[in-house]
């Protein structure tokens, strides 16, 4: 019997995993955000996560992202989502997740994913390599006929202009322009946004339509533009 901990936003999908799991005999702890998720993992130190990426407070990923850079992932986790992609999956696998399981997810994979994750050891958390870094010397810089120290880089930094990417397009515009220059998360997110925004006015706020041109069921849309910070307001029309 292993101690397990599901984090999801949805209700009906939590009481499904732990009505599985208590039956294959495990003890399952429930936690619907990411709040309850950090207490939940300090008190009980599970075996195993089960961890949603879409959440309302905070992604699955950030989170994940959190209890690595901090050594507290010292348990397999395993990743859900009901629209994950290819990159969601190699950015979880990246900040330290196991496996990633589509919903909606079969009993066979859910199953099979428990049994590897419990199976496979875990590394010990890595720990920050700072203060062993400052103990370290300062490396002597080599020279040769020429001193490479003289040469002042400045002017060529100066003259790389930054990355900017503009979305064109002849339909309806919005806040599109946004620097590359960030961290790839912000930088999809902003991506994102002008990409709901975009559609939003084009199709004049119907979350119907914009439900259909993107492919989003309208549950996730609605929770998905709350979580970019878009303003429906300023699209929204009498009916959708």
């Amino acid at each position: 019997m292993a101690n397990i901990l599901v984090v999801d936003d949805e209700m009906g999908i939590r009481a499904l995993l732990q009505e599985i799991l208590t039956d294959e005999g495990h003890f399952v702890e429930l936690a619907e955000n990411a709040v309850q998720a950090r207490a939940a993992r300090e008190r009980l130190r599970p075996d195993l996560v089960l961890l949603d990426i879409w959440m309302p407070d905070v992604d699955g990923i950030t989170l994940l992202k959190e209890w690595g850079t901090t050594a507290q992932l010292g348990m397999p986790v395993i990743m859900m989502s009901g629209h994950g992609t290819i990159d969601t999956a190699v950015e979880a696998t990246k900040y330290g997740a196991m496996a990633f399981l589509e919903k909606p997810i079969t009993l066979q994979k859910l199953l099979r994913a428990v049994e590897q994750g419990l199976a496979k050891p875990v590394p010990p958390p890595q720990r920050s390599m700072a203060p062993l870094a400052a103990t370290m010397p300062a490396p002597v810089p080599m020279r040769n006929d020429r001193d490479y120290r003289s040469i002042d880089l400045q002017p060529m930094l100066n003259s790389v202009p930054q990355p900017v990417i503009s979305v064109l397009s002849s339909g309806p515009q919005s806040d599109q322009n946004f620097s590359l220059d960030r961290p790839l998360r912000e930088a999809r997110d902003a991506f994102e946004k002008a990409y709901f925004e975009f559609h939003l006015a084009r199709e004049n706020g119907s979350m119907t339509r914009v439900a259909e041109r993107t492919g989003l069921e309208r549950t996730h849309l609605y929770r998905k533009l709350k979580q970019l910070g878009v303003d429906l307001s300023r699209n929204k029309r009498g009916g959708n």
